[in-house]
């Protein structure tokens, strides 16, 4: 049985090769932040060509802030198509396809200068946020597919750790003496074709996900097969039992839609459960910082704010790895605790810092460290693990109708924090961060009484849980109705 757990040459390729998409939605997230100036210097010189005119300022806010959010509403929609994808053409398969969409958000992105429109900037953004929300479905379902039960929870933590990288390696290459000046800055948005070749030369050296073959397909010797090469031994059959087992618990349930995982009691709850922790993640504040770090640090008048930013994603690189060890020891459930409570200590320390800061000295660097341990706890918990939880909540049937939704959820409120945090940190100012520590500390209750712990269990074993757990209300209901009838039969 040890073997179940033993990390192979043929599981690392496939994991490390799904994992470039993580890095290329983490690059693209953090690629805008640095070149801002740089690009409405372009936008206005376009305008000015056209119009004779420079461009007017409320004109260029609204087109800045379309071109960050517009990332976000290609991702709701990309994340909202995962299910088209992946029952259809396979994990594998969906990931190289989705590399087209890379293609053509370089060609759009890196030619926009030459082309003198920002429009082509625009639409290369939605693109490459579709692209970006079918990654994140694809890649957290297919590492947790074809990982042991033993190392999910860590090679799962690896899609956070390649969105981290991502973000820290935009930070690097924006910086004006690199590629964010005013000539290579094309570049620097259209250079995501490198990691999307890098991809499709990898991709078909990786198997496909087994529990695809089997449940999916039916082809049991494809399965073992590919079983035999991940796991590095021929005695598969604890796997193959384990996806039989699930395969005939789906054999019970008809097709899951998006509209049944709502409307079942069965599929409630997990899915209330996966909603809630994707929130988690994005409306903890963590965007606010990536999108608008280089400001915050400004306002708490840091010398250098971008290369403490840049310092910010160093911090949140070194931590995930953290997490990436500790998850299989600690758990998700008390992992997730812990960084929603220090995201909450530190949020209240950056309101006194921010707050104090032109009446006390120091407060600016109490902000850097209350940035810097926001972001560590952020990586400790809510980064990595609802991504990789909602893949563990849910059996096959489900599954990819479940991260559909999660993934939408994500994007939604990412979207709502990216368009919607520069516009409240105007009306509450230093105070802003009190609004996410009252949704930190809701989110951390919601996580003690309701989030179970998937650690080291199969699919099959959490999902059999909330079958027990449905189970028993409906008992209760039965229970609560008879006793109804009964006082009524004793009344008549």
């Amino acid at each position: 049985m040890e073997s179940e757990g033993k990390m192979t040459a043929r599981l690392m390729l496939a994991v490390c090769t799904a994992v470039i998409g993580s890095l290329q939605f983490g690059y693209n997230t953090g690629v805008i932040n640095a070149p801002q100036e740089v690009i409405e210097g372009f936008y206005n010189a376009t305008w000015l060509e056209r119009y004779n005119e420079p461009i007017p300022e409320s004109t260029l806010t609204s087109l800045w802030s379309l071109s960050v959010a517009i990332f976000s509403v290609g991702g709701m929609v990309g994340s909202f198509s995962v299910g088209l994808f992946v029952n259809r053409f396979g994990r594998r398969n969906s990931m190289l396809m989705a590399n087209v969409l890379a293609f053509l958000a370089a060609i759009l992105m890196g030619f926009s200068k030459l082309a003198v429109s920002f429009e082509m900037l625009i639409i290369g953004r939605f693109v490459v946020g579709l692209y970006c929300g079918l990654t994140t479905g694809f890649v957290p379902m297919y590492v947790g597919e074809v990982s042991p039960t033993s190392l999910r929870g860590a090679l799962g933590t690896l899609h956070q750790l390649g969105v981290v990288v991502g973000i820290l390696i935009a930070q690097i290459f924006g910086l004006k003496p690199i590629m964010g000046n005013d000539s290579l800055w094309p570049f620097l948005l259209g250079c995501i074709f490198i990691p999307a070749i890098l991809q499709c030369i990898m991709l078909p050296f990786c198997p496909e996900s087994p529990r695809f073959l089997l449940i999916n397909r039916n082809e049991e010797d494809k399965a073992k097969s590919v079983l035999k090469k991940l796991r590095g031994t021929t005695d598969v059959s604890s796997d193959l039992q384990e996806m039989k087992e699930e395969s005939r618990q789906m054999m019970r349930e008809k097709k899951v839609t998006i509209l049944e995982l709502f409307r079942s009691p069965l599929y409630r709850q997990p899915m209330f459960i996966a909603i809630i922790l994707q929130l988690s993640q994005q409306l903890s504040g963590i965007n606010a910082v990536f999108y608008y770090s280089t400001m915050i640090f400004q306002k708490a008048q840091v010398e250098q704010p971008v290369y403490a930013t840049i310092g910010a994603g160093i911090v949140n690189t070194a931590f995930t790895v953290v997490s990436l060890f500790v998850v299989e020891r600690a758990g998700r459930r008390t992992l997730h605790l812990i960084g929603l409570g220090g995201m909450a200590v530190c949020a209240i320390l950056m309101t006194i810092a921010l707050a104090l800061l032109d009446s006390v000295g120091g407060m600016s660097y109490l902000s850097i460290v209350a940035i810097f341990g926001f972001v560590a706890f952020f990586e400790i918990g809510p980064g990595p693990i609802p991504w990789f939880i909602v893949a563990e909540l849910f059996s096959q049937g489900p599954r990819p109708a479940a991260i559909a939704v999660a993934g939408l959820s994500n994007w939604t409120s990412n979207f709502i924090v990216g368009m919607g945090f520069q516009y409240v940190e105007q009306l509450c100012g230093a105070y802003v961060f009190i609004i996410f520590t009252v949704l930190l500390l809701i989110f951390f209750v919601f996580t003690y009484f309701k989030v179970p712990e998937t650690k080291g269990r199969t699919f099959d074993e959490i999902a059999s849980e909330f079958r027990q757990g449905e189970g028993q209300m409906v008992k209760q209901a039965e229970e609560l109705n008879s006793l109804g009838h009964n006082a009524d039969d004793s009344q008549v």
